[in-house]
Parts: C-alpha cells; structure tokens; sequence
C-alpha cells in the first residue's frame, strides 16, 4: 500500500486568498504593472465555461450532456513557464479532446470522476500523476481537478543544462511518482511554490525569483516522476583545466549579477560545457558555478546592509529578494557563516 501524499489544497490557485481586482496590484520593478498573473471565472453558461475550458487546457470538440445544469469554477496563477490551475466543474457530464502538445502537465483528481476514453493509461486519483503529452479523449462528471503545467520546451532546457548534455530533451515513462517519498516531495514542492511565492505579488515583481519558481517546481517534475532524467549515464571525461573559462564565467556573473541567470547561460559566456565549467568551478574555488554566484549576490546583499540608513526603510527580507534570496532563514543562515552576524544586527548596527 502507498504512503499517504499531503493534499495539494494549499497550492492551487482555487483557494488564494487574493484575487485580481481584490487590491491594487503593485508596479513591477521598471514602475510597469505586473502581468495579470492570477484569474479566476465562475460561470454557469454553457458556451463561456467551455470558452474557458478551451482556453486553459487547450480543449477540443467539448461535449456536454444538453438540458443539464452546468456550473464552472477555474482559477489560474502563472509564472513564466509555469502554471497552477484549478478546475471545479459540476452538473452535466462533459467530454473533450485535449490537446496537450508542447505542455507538460501534473494532475490530481481532488473529487468527481475523470475517464480516458483512448488508449491513455493514466488513472486519475488524489496522488499526483502526469496527464499525456500528446492529443488525448477524457471526459468527465463532477470534477474538482488540480493541475501544474510547465513548458515542456523549458523543462527540456531546464534538464539539458542540469546534466551539461546539449540539447537532451526527458522522454517520462511513467505518470505516478517513483516512490511515495517523491510523491510527497512533489506535493510540498507545489504548496511552497503557489503558498509562499507566487502568491506573493512583491516577490514576484522580482525577476530572479520568478526565474526560481520555474526552476524549483522543474526540478522537482524531473526528480519526481521515471524518465529518461533519471537514468544512469556513463561518466563524461572531464575537460581539462581552464581557468580563462572559469575567469570569464566570474566577470559574466558580475556583470549580470542582479539577473535571472542559469549554469546554461553562465557556461555559455565561459565557452564551456556546463559539466566542464562546474569541474574546473571546483578545482579553482571548491564550490560550483551557482555556488559562486550565490556567493557573489550575498556579498551585495552584505553591501547594501551596511550602506543602509536607519531611516531608510530597508528590510533584510526587501534586500534579500532583490537579489534572488527567496527564503530569508536560509539567507540569514549562510550570511551568518560567512559574516559572523546576522543580517538583521548589520542593517542596525
């Protein structure tokens, strides 16, 4: 019997406590309002609720039983390349063809009763699994469905640059989790992600941390469900020594200090391949690319505490996520190591 897996309630965007048009959004970083980010519809019409449909999974030839009461209630946040949704949708039986070429989408079966009506193998429940990557026939009577949905081109960036192999592109072969364990890494993942980030309209005015989401929730995808990601490769023999390389990944970092960047871009300004980089990052300094560019950002983040005023109204939390630290315990942890103090006795000091 599978270990129990935490409900996902906490991550959808059905249950955000702030909607649009509850507040005033607040301006991005260049003064520009953020992007609608978060919407919501509740109908009871027949042709705008599979309009919506439509909209958000890409569904095709939409049937519903006529002369049947029809209510839908769907709410979407977005990030970049990723997307929480949350679909509650009662009354007439429904059926569609979706389409989900390109999408790369998590589900979990919260009520009601979903069917695939082709050759789809998945069977919806309350654990999470992966929905097909192709065109696919479901339909559908009740349903309270929770879903994330990434890029699948991104996620297939995301994971080249994670194994330093060009252009791999994961192939799952699997749609539940392999093993339990996983599973509820999967669901916590999720919940801090909708909970504590993308709910959160200031931090996601901040490019570093929008950058962040995507690559939290991908990863954990990649850990979470069997695929080609995870299979063992033979060991590539290191590149040799190049501290020129290791030299013009650091100016890049520099340069590009307070921008969402990943080991893939900073390889790229290094003319090496990310395995390659990281190898020659250990050798030259003992820690890894990104390591060295958390390194960098947290010795602004230092710089811009102490040039603080007391009446300027600066936080460490403010400060911290403007330079790409989203948890300020775990901020205040590794400024401690490196400073001797916390954050907070720098800004007041």
């Amino acid at each position: 019997m599978s270990a129990p897996v935490p409900g996902p309630s906490s991550a959808l965007p059905g249950d955000a406590p702030h909607l649009p048009g509850d507040a005033p959004q607040p301006p991005g970083p260049t003064g520009d309002p953020p992007p609608d980010r978060r919407r919501r519809f509740r109908t009871q019409d027949v042709e705008e609720g599979l309009g919506i449909l439509e909209e958000v999974y890409n569904a095709r030839e939409l049937r519903v039983v006529p002369g049947t009461p029809f209510s839908l209630t769907q709410a979407v946040t977005a990030v970049e390349d990723v997307h929480l949704e949350r679909a509650r949708l009662t009354g007439a039986p429904a059926a569609a063809t979706i389409d989900a070429t390109g999408t790369i989408r998590v589900a979990q079966l919260l009520g009601g009763h979903l069917a695939f009506t082709d050759s789809t193998r998945t069977e919806p429940g309350p654990a999470p699994f992966l929905l097909p990557q192709q065109a696919y026939d479901c339909r559908w009577t009740d349903i309270d469905l929770g879903t994330v949905a990434l890029d699948a081109s991104a996620v297939a960036a995301h994971a080249s640059g994670l194994l330093g192999i060009e252009g791999f592109t994961p192939r799952f072969t699997g749609d539940r989790p392999v093993s339990p364990a996983m599973a509820r890494y999967w669901c916590r993942t999720l919940a801090h992600a909708g909970r504590d980030l993308m709910a959160d309209e200031q931090a996601m005015a901040v490019p570093l941390l929008r950058g962040e989401v995507f690559r939290t929730v991908a990863t954990a995808l990649l850990h979470t469900f069997p695929g080609t990601f995870l299979e063992p490769r033979h060991a590539h023999v290191p590149e040799p020594p190049a501290p020129a390389g290791v030299r013009r990944a650091v100016a890049f970092m520099e340069e590009h200090l307070a921008e969402d960047i990943d080991l893939a871009r900073v390889a790229a300004a290094a003319r090496m391949s990310p395995r390659g980089l990281q190898a020659a990052f250990r050798r030259a300094h003992g820690t890894t690319p990104m390591g060295h560019l958390r390194g960098l950002r947290l010795e602004a983040v230092h710089a811009e505490l102490v040039a603080a005023s007391p009446s300027s109204g600066a936080t460490v939390a403010a400060v911290g996520a403007r330079w790409g630290f989203a948890h300020p315990g775990r901020m205040a942890a590794a400024y401690r190591e490196r400073y001797g103090r916390s954050p907070a006795a720098t800004l007041h000091g």
